[in-house]
């Protein structure tokens, strides 16, 4: 079988060339006319029999995608320096980021920001909003040389994972707050590697679903970090039992 791409390609000229004939015929077509005209997913049906094919594909141009937007661009970094790097990529990606003493820089509907910031070479950033965005554990390498991060918000960040928390312990000497909320891939196992982070003083763990036993956990948390604010679920939930599944007095006398 030939490659995806160059049989897309051919695919692609396959279906201009076809849509110009329609083009061209678009006068001689009647309203009530029963002839129909084809889709482009239709089209592609006809080239892709196993539906499974073309999802593979596409499955392959998303993790290409991610890849290419946590690339390192070392020249970046050796021009602006650490912190200009750091908030290009977070910016890029769709987040925010805030440096000392300034205002908070954010991309505006269609992804545009100023570039005002490459003029704050030597000022650290201190906050970095980076909720829903597409960063992994190779995107990581571009917020770790940060050393005076304070706040860090990761909110539904489908990538990041128990692999990815393993790699925070460079940002112990200055992260403050720390927001997990919502991220798919986080469980247990990750969340004990935060036991390097002991200046936290505030850590959002809520709604992770890998995580088999909420409130257990969230004990566990904050025994771990003993001066850190955890924010989560109950700290009950997964440890009291309903009702029914409490064990009944059953009344027996005992015998002497």
């Amino acid at each position: 079988m030939a490659a995806p791409g160059a049989f897309l390609r051919r695919v692609a000229r396959e279906w201009t060339r076809h849509a110009r004939g329609i083009h061209d015929m678009r006068e001689s077509v009647t309203p009530d006319s029963s002839q129909k005209r084809r889709t482009l997913l239709q089209f592609l049906s006809s080239y892709f029999h196993d539906i499974e094919v073309l999802r593979e594909y596409l499955l392959r141009m998303e993790i290409h995608k991610m890849h290419w937007k946590n690339r390192p661009v070392s020249s970046i970094q050796e021009k602006y320096g650490p912190s200009i790097a750091g908030a290009l990529f977070v910016l890029k990606q769709g987040g925010s980021v805030k440096f000392r003493d300034k205002e908070w820089i954010r991309p505006d509907g269609r992804g545009r920001f100023s570039s005002e910031f490459l003029e704050f070479q030597g000022v650290p950033v201190e906050a970095v909003d980076a909720s829903g965005c597409a960063i992994n554990y190779q995107g990581l390498d571009h917020l770790l040389p940060l050393k005076e991060l304070r706040s860090l918000r990761l909110r539904r960040c489908p990538n990041v994972d128990d692999w990815c928390l393993g790699r925070l312990h460079p940002l112990a000497g200055s992260l403050q707050e720390l927001s997990l909320a919502g991220c798919p891939r986080i469980s247990e196992r990750g969340l004990a590697c935060l036991h390097h982070l002991q200046n936290l003083r505030r850590l959002d763990i809520s709604d992770l679903p890998a995580v088999s036993h909420p409130g257990l956990t969230q004990i566990l948390v904050e025994e771990m970090l003993p001066h850190c604010e955890v924010l989560g679920a109950d700290w009950a939930q997964g440890l009291t039992l309903r009702r029914e599944e409490q064990p009944r007095d059953t009344g027996s006398p005992v015998s002497a």
